[in-house]
């Protein structure tokens, strides 16, 4: 896999003479939250091109004051103020139907006229660098009739055209190709990128640096020395008055089916010819086609009813779940890719809302050391923790200090806070735009990625939704339902055998950090 350093031309804004930035949907959420905030922080940090406009478009009918407002978050407000109304200054609405080509072709109008702007000192024409970037942040009932007044209204075949849309892509099989077909039709796979943002975090983006720029590693990642794999998505917080809109969907469809498994593909990956963006998918998409569906009896769910103090509502208790819901809200499932590397290795996935604590994590558990010398000996994990906060450990087994001659548990411990305290993390969507300045792909997906994914879980889905199976219960801030840790212990992971807590960079256990951050960020 070849690689170079990092030279000043990696910037986008040497690549990109001039931008005009469209966030469709602009009026809500997602946009206020992270489609601003992190086009913000590419802002003050120097990196979207030295001409950019920022357009919103959203139905809601908003004056310019009004539409600033609305889009300055709470993170914006925290920013030295002269940077933000920098910043706002270059942002600009317009109001319109999401169906409308003559609405559009109003946007094109005003996309024009901020381009002549732009490319005022260059002779009056639109430079060939100069790029038009469309970032849906609408719901996904509304991604198809967007695109075809994007196609029809505000495209220009004479620029880069770039088209950011976000998940879900599609509720299962069928209905992922019909919108595949559909979007495909009006755009190049060129210039689309379809965000899984957790394949711009930190971490995620790291796992292919452990993997391959490290030797030791290669030699032991494979089935005659992993035992399982472990990713787990915990959130230590319920639906918070959103049940309506998961409810829809479920664990499977909200974490599993995407982030989970673009996790697992860039753990489980074979090296790619290069880094090239189509090396890198295609390493991934050979990885989705070697596994196949979930079975049913390899899977256990669960959904959240109050804690046992009676403080935290059930998920029944959200108004906007529908009564007698059984949508699940915890999901522990086992799956198998069938390739040399990995066959017969348990990839055990486990996710779940309102659990005891905030973690995302990648878990490699080694296999038990043959006839050892000392008894109680804890398996060797490497350890890539997601969040709430970057590291990398490694599980060893260590003499304890002293007239001692046991061995106890311990960790290499490369924690981000400590090692890096004076790195600025990016957030995901600040480093996946990034990426679409730039034109990279890499960690946007790509329509086979998508298509072997719902391959996996859809026969799954359908067999739940056809037999109606209940979710086990279990109480808001717990570890799961009864016998998750049971299953998991089935398909051969095993907990520590010593008592162990895992210390973070300031001495505290990992769990009280986990859930100081997932209050301090009301998650």
């Amino acid at each position: 896999m070849s690689s170079r350093p990092a030279t000043p031309d990696d910037n986008p804004c040497h690549h990109v003479a001039s931008a005009v930035i469209v966030v469709i949907g602009a009026s809500g959420d997602l946009a206020k939250k992270k489609t601003f905030p992190a086009l913000f922080g590419l802002f003050r940090n120097g990196l979207l091109p030295e001409r950019v406009r920022i357009i919103g478009y959203a139905r809601s009918k908003l004056s310019q004051e009004d539409f600033r407002e609305r889009i300055t978050s709470e993170k914006l407000k925290t920013a030295p103020q002269d940077q933000l109304q920098q910043f706002l200054s270059q942002c600009e609405y317009i109001s319109g139907q999401y169906d409308s080509q003559e609405d559009f072709k109003r946007l094109h109008s005003l996309i024009q006229d901020h381009e002549r702007d732009l490319e005022k000192g260059l002779h009056g024409e639109v430079n060939r660098d100069h790029i038009r970037v469309f970032y849906m942040a609408t719901p996904p009932s509304v991604f198809v009739p967007v695109a075809r007044s994007i196609k029809s209204g505000a495209y220009d075949p004479d620029v880069k055209n770039r088209i950011v849309i976000e998940k879900p892509f599609g509720r299962d099989l069928a209905s992922c190709r019909q919108f595949l077909s559909e979007f495909s039709s009006l755009f190049r796979e060129e210039e689309i990128y379809r965000i899984d943002h957790y394949l711009g975090k930190e971490m995620v983006k790291n796992m292919p640096i452990i993997r391959f720029a490290n030797i030791f590693f290669e030699a032991v990642w494979n089935h005659e020395y992993i035992d399982n794999v472990q990713i787990t998505f915990k959130e230590a917080f319920g639906t918070q008055g959103r049940g309506g809109y998961f409810d829809e969907y479920g664990v499977i469809r909200d974490v599993m089916q995407n982030h989970m498994i673009q996790m697992l593909c860039v753990m489980a990956m074979e090296k790619p010819a290069s880094l090239h963006a189509d090396d890198v998918r295609t390493a991934k998409a050979d990885v989705l086609r070697h596994i196949p569906p979930i079975k049913i009896e390899d899977v256990i769910l669960g959904q959240y009813v109050g804690d046992t103090d009676g403080s935290e509502p059930g998920y029944t208790d959200d108004k906007t779940v529908p009564e007698g819901s059984i949508t699940p809200t915890y999901a522990s499932l086992v799956l198998f890719i069938n390739n040399d590397r990995w066959r017969g290795v348990p990839i055990i996935m486990k996710a779940g809302k309102a659990m005891d604590e905030a973690k995302v994590e990648v878990r490699v558990q080694f296999k038990d050391v043959p006839e050892p010398h000392y008894q109680h000996i804890s398996r060797n994990e490497l350890i890539a923790r997601v969040g709430p906060t970057e590291a990398v450990y490694l599980k060893i087994m260590n003499k304890r200090p002293g007239l001692f001659s046991e061995p106890v548990i311990s960790e290499l411990d490369l924690s981000y806070r400590r090692r890096y305290s004076n790195a600025k993390i990016p957030e995901a969507y600040e480093a996946l735009l990034l990426e679409v300045l730039n034109g990279d792909q890499s960690h946007f997906l790509r329509e086979d990625e998508l298509i072997a994914a719902w391959e996996i879980f859809t026969p799954l889905l359908h067999e739940l939704e056809r037999k109606h199976v209940q979710p086990k219960p279990y109480a808001y801030g717990s570890r799961g339902p009864e016998g998750a840790d049971d299953f998991l212990q089935k398909y051969g992971y095993k907990r520590r055998q010593q008592a162990y807590d895992w210390p973070d960079d300031l001495g505290r256990p990992v769990k009280e950090v986990a859930k100081e951050y997932a209050e301090k960020n009301k998650l």
